[in-house]
């Protein structure tokens, strides 16, 4: 691709359609190198990335599935069992986190940024390598349990679940909003 077709291609795979191959080690590592340049007000690095693969993947799904039942005793049998499926599908989940430094100048918002262009640039790079990937939060991402069940200190929280494997349909295009909405000129 050429100019920016590849950013007008950009879409989100729905982690239902994403089977094997992930990215084998090697390649994973390319893309964890390469995500990992983003503006970084600071050097501060205020994220991290924790990697879910086979058995403790589907572990950390089956650990939030019993979460979402012990915050909602009355979860319907639907949503128990979509809780249950909800890390089965992709063979890869990257968790980002926003790592922020409290003490630094740099506001946490700046800090959440970054970490939130990690994970975005980590869409892009799975793109790029020809995989498909979807960005998903969900209570998961909001819960204080959770992120002590990844070993996050309080400073740290979840910017987003990166499902990464290999399409099994291409992904559909969707309405974006127009230039038109969006774009202003502003003046004095």
């Amino acid at each position: 691709m050429t100019d920016l077709a590849f950013l007008n291609a950009r879409r989100s795979v729905p982690s239902r359609q994403l089977g094997e191959p992930a990215p084998d080690d090697a390649t994973l590592r390319r893309l964890l190198e390469a995500a990992l340049r983003v503006p970084d007000h600071g050097k501060l690095t205020p994220f991290r990335i924790r990697v879910l693969r086979g058995e403790a993947k589907r572990a950390f799904g089956r650990a939030l599935a019993q979460r979402a039942e012990e915050n909602d005793p009355g979860l319907s049998d639907a949503k128990r069992q979509k809780e249950r499926q909800r890390y089965e599908h992709a063979p890869l989940v990257l968790v980002v986190s926003a790592k922020i430094d409290g003490d630094s100048k740099v506001p946490p918002l700046e800090q959440d940024l970054t970490a939130g262009c990690v994970a975005y640039n980590l869409l892009l790079g799975a793109q790029a390598l020809g995989f498909g990937a979807q960005w998903l939060t969900g209570w998961a991402a909001y819960d204080r349990e959770v992120a002590k069940l990844l070993g996050m200190k309080k400073s740290e929280h979840v910017i987003g679940f990166i499902h990464i494997g290999t399409p099994s349909m291409e992904a559909p295009e969707r309405d974006r909003p127009s230039y038109d909405e969006i774009v202003s000129v502003w003046t004095p």
